[in-house]
């Protein structure tokens, strides 16, 4: 490590404190929801905010803007969020295994969105924002999801 790696460390935002998910658990799945919700936030503007220091030259893929635009749409926002690879998804389970309802949205490094139908197999269409990603997952989503369930789907509830 030389003098500028621990000069750009010295300058990294402290992490960020978290929901307490085990206390939302005991709260039932809405308060789960929203607060891995907020956790999925808090962890990627803290990443984002870190690799903008340790390496500016290279971009971010924009997940951030991506989990704002999805937060804002009641229709996800009942869903439980999760990401993988980057990519953001939308299960009606709040354990794993997940049960995807929606998603994944891919943010690319060149700043647009990719938006495929529940799997990185089938891509749908390639948008310039997050907002517009949201539209064409929200026309693919069905009108009224199944409830959200707090069981994985191989235990009974």
């Amino acid at each position: 490590m030389d003098a500028n790696d621990e000069t750009r460390d010295q300058q990294l935002p402290p992490k960020p404190v978290l929901p307490d998910m085990l206390a939302a658990r005991g709260r039932g799945p809405a308060d789960i929801v929203e607060a891995h919700w907020q956790s999925l936030r808090l962890s990627w503007q803290w990443r984002q905010a870190v690799h903008e220091i340790r390496s500016p030259e290279r971009p971010y893929p924009d997940i951030v803007p991506l989990l704002d635009a999805a937060a804002a749409q009641p229709r996800l926002r009942r869903l439980y969020p999760f990401t993988s690879h980057f990519a953001l998804l939308f299960s009606s389970s709040t354990s794993y295994p997940w049960t995807v309802r929606a998603g994944p949205i891919e943010p690319l490094r060149n700043g647009r969105f990719r938006v495929y139908r529940r799997t990185l197999f089938t891509v749908i269409d390639e948008v310039e924002t997050a907002e517009a990603a949201i539209a064409v997952l929200l026309e693919l989503l069905p009108t009224d999801p199944e409830p959200i369930i707090t069981a994985s789907a191989d235990e009974p509830i």
